[in-house]
């Protein structure tokens, strides 16, 4: 937090002012986030959240970006199935986090807290994610080359924002499998193993 000096900022405020923010952000989206909204809802005054964040995109960067929207699945066993555990959130619904999230998608192209705010929230842990799968592949004798595992973060990394972009809902499991079956596998093995994987 920026914070100014003076006396000390209260973290429960802070933490309230967040909550609140994510809330907006996640029934109103981004062009409904505002101070008087926030400061509204939460029962603070504006200079409270300006002392904090010196404007709604660092406030929406630091509400986001604590964020984990994806996780580390646990071990599967394979790299099918560490995939698959890996997409599993994609056949269920936005969650409030998600929406909040999806808001500021379209934004972040031309704001840089947006941006730093979805790449904390997303892209690192993705990364994370799909180096730790990786990982566990090679540790099972199936080396996956770098250059293999960049695009298949690139690729899942798409169909995350698209998630995010579209309006379609939810996958269904059927389509969730196709994705990972002639998609996400012929990424990272060659056609002829895919099925032993």
């Amino acid at each position: 937090m920026t914070g100014t000096p003076g006396r000390p900022l209260s973290a429960e405020l802070s933490e309230q002012l967040l909550a609140v923010a994510v809330d907006i952000l996640a029934e109103d989206g981004w062009g409904k986030l505002n101070s008087d909204r926030v400061a509204a809802r939460a029962r603070a005054g504006k200079a409270g959240i300006y002392r904090r964040w010196p404007t709604m995109a660092a406030m929406a960067r630091s509400a986001v970006g604590r964020f984990t929207l994806v996780r580390v699945p646990p071990d599967q066993g394979s790299l099918r199935d560490d995939l698959a555990a890996l997409i599993a959130r994609w056949c269920r619904p936005l969650d409030r986090e998600e929406r909040a999230t999806a808001s500021l998608v379209g934004a972040a192209r031309h704001d840089e807290d947006l941006r730093a705010g979805l790449d904390a929230a997303l892209v690192r842990p993705l990364a994370d994610a799909v180096e730790t799968i990786g990982a566990r592949a090679a540790a099972r004798g199936q080396e996956v080359p770098a250059a293999r595992l960049a695009l298949l973060c690139s690729v899942v990394e798409a169909f995350w924002w698209q998630r995010y972009a579209s309006d379609r809902g939810a996958m269904s499991h059927e389509e969730a499998q196709r994705v990972l079956d002639e998609v996400l596998l012929p990424v990272v093995v060659p056609d002829r193993e895919s099925a032993a994987v």
